[in-house]
């Protein structure tokens, strides 16, 4: 992909994790407290109302898809300098990685489907692959420029 979509992807992405941040901050809190009303789970060795938690997790998933729209624009910057294929392949991971991570823990609070936790993982996983692929580009590009 070309720089500027790299670009254009983490601008967009960024901007939507403002949005379902604003989105958290002034709507979910009500809505999760009627949808989850006396629920519980164990946090930490704490009992929390359930509400609260997955406000704090839709919250995470706004948070790792602002840093890791950022990180697609650190991709696209980059790769205005040099193309080289870990460029390429690091961005795929971060977009994926705020599909599946994200995008699972919006899904899980929202429905209440805690199914959709299986995906988070695979979510981390791709944010892990698109940091190492980031960071040997990062050493390896460096010496042949």
């Amino acid at each position: 992909m070309s720089p500027s979509r790299w670009l254009v992807v983490g601008s967009i992405l960024g901007g939507l994790a403002v949005g379902l941040g604003a989105f958290a901050a002034h709507f979910l809190d009500k809505h999760f407290v009627e949808k989850y009303s006396g629920q519980t789970r164990v946090v930490a060795g704490e009992t929390v109302p359930l509400s609260k938690k997955f406000l704090n997790d839709f919250k995470t998933g706004a948070e790792y898809q602002m840093y890791h729209s950022l990180a697609l624009l650190a991709v696209g910057l980059i790769a205005q300098r040099r193309r080289a294929w870990r460029l390429s392949a690091a961005g795929v991971s971060f977009t994926l990685g705020i599909v599946l991570f994200s995008g699972s823990l919006y899904a899980l609070t929202l429905t209440g489907v805690t199914k959709w936790g299986m995906v988070t993982p695979l979510g981390g996983v791709a944010f892990l692959v698109g940091w190492l692929l980031l960071a040997i580009e990062s050493a390896v590009g460096t010496e042949s420029v």
